[in-house]
């Protein structure tokens, strides 16, 4: 809203200052503060109406040390990073551009199933929130949304580099690099130096008009990842500070592969696939992660706030559409590293307690307990070193994916 408002004063009366609006660094670190003080300032406010409402945390007796003691703490936190946002993102942002518009619709459609979740929790005192099959069949009708969107608007392309040979002077005097703006189900796969996969080839066996399928790999692609990173984002939300901490860790670094993909000049030093308008997400993600940092504020232990699944499920969706928005998503097993652990762990544990108990007649573990987190909550370790080291690694991975801009 501030965007056009200022753009529109700019060109009218050519008021002094109003045309940094138009530069998306600018955008973008207004929208990172704003998130921030909303989250910091206004989520205490937040905590103390879902104190007031009796929102508080059921918690399972699992064993571990200071379990009992969270017990009644606010959930539905999530609104809080919801809020800070929606808010920045609405009046510093592009609302026209596409990749908002997804991005806004991913945020209020996983934040509507996680609040469904935390209500028959705390409302209907059913432990086991909303049937995992519903939760599912969002999470699919989101990825399938995202997918047709990505893949059918017009809004959404790329720009290849041309070959040396093909470049040529444009009238404006400035080499032509890029080629013209196309629809394509192309990637970016890491550490090689051709490092682009088409998705429609995984059909090229139907013949020569295989491409005009390439839109159901696509989205069988989007449900996919989607389904994993939100789940894995859920599953990393057990202990105070964990789930905030290492998302906004990931999410700034998608903030640097947004504005790199959307930046030609950037795009053509790094010799990365040009997305136009992606640029704009930007605002969006540093908005998000700020959103985080804020809620971190209440966040950390001892937490006077829990996310729920309005959060956890909400953060999940967000970092996988903008990794598939900006062809990186075949970087989240780095990136989010966290999030693939913790969903490992509990796979391999049932997995391994389900064919012991065929083939011995009692169920066996691999670890104490999972997720990953509590099985060295079993170990006798703080809460506070494991959400620590947990972060110390999702630095790690944060840079390893970042060097990958070079590392081909």
């Amino acid at each position: 809203m501030l965007y056009y408002l200022f753009e529109y004063l700019e060109s009218q009366f050519g008021l002094p200052g109003a045309g940094l609006f138009q530069f998306i660094t600018f955008r973008a670190a207004s929208a990172f503060i704003l998130s921030i003080l909303i989250s910091a300032i206004y989520g205490k406010r937040i905590i103390n109406f879902l104190r007031k409402k009796q929102v508080g945390e059921t918690v399972r007796e699992l064993g571990l040390e200071g379990q009992k003691q969270k017990s009644g703490t606010p959930t539905m936190g999530g609104i809080i990073i919801i809020l800070g946002t929606l808010i920045p993102v609405i009046l510093l942002a592009k609302l026209n551009n596409i990749y908002i518009i997804i991005l806004i619709i991913t945020t209020i459609w996983m934040g509507l199933i996680g609040f469904l979740d935390d209500y028959i929790k705390v409302f209907k005192k059913n432990k086991d929130g909303l049937k995992g099959k519903f939760k599912v069949l969002g999470q699919v009708g989101l990825g399938i949304i995202v997918g047709s969107m990505l893949y059918f608007n017009e809004g959404v392309t790329i720009k290849e580099q041309l070959p040396v040979a093909k470049r040529e002077m444009q009238e404006n005097g400035r080499l032509k690099v890029f080629g013209d703006a196309h629809k394509s189900t192309k990637t970016t796969v890491p550490f090689f130096k051709n490092n682009e996969l088409d998705y429609s080839k995984a059909l090229s066996f139907l013949g020569n008009d295989y491409e005009k399928y390439g839109w159901i790999i696509f989205i069988f692609i989007v449900v996919f990842i989607v389904t994993g990173v939100s789940n894995g984002a859920n599953l990393t939300d057990g202990i105070d500070g964990l789930a905030a901490g290492s998302s906004a860790i990931m999410v700034i670094t998608l903030a640097v592969f947004s504005w790199v993909s959307g930046n030609i000049i950037f795009a053509e030093y790094l010799d990365v696939m040009y997305i136009p308008n992606s640029g704009e997400m930007t605002v969006f993600i540093l908005a998000f992660a700020g959103a985080l940092i804020g809620f971190l504020w209440y966040n950390t232990f001892p937490a006077q706030v829990f996310m729920g699944d309005t959060g956890s499920l909400t953060i999940g969706g967000i970092i996988a559409v903008i990794a598939i928005a900006i062809r990186k998503e075949l970087l989240l097993p780095i990136l989010a590293g966290i999030f693939v652990i913790e969903n490992l762990s509990v796979i391999l544990q049932v997995s391994w307690f389900k064919y012991t108990r065929k083939k011995y007649g009692e169920g066996r573990r691999i670890f104490k307990m999972s997720p990953l987190h509590h099985h060295y909550q079993k170990l006798s370790y703080h809460e506070s070193k494991i959400v620590v080291r947990f972060w110390i690694v999702g630095i790690l991975l944060a840079v390893l994916t970042i060097v990958t801009l070079k590392l081909r």
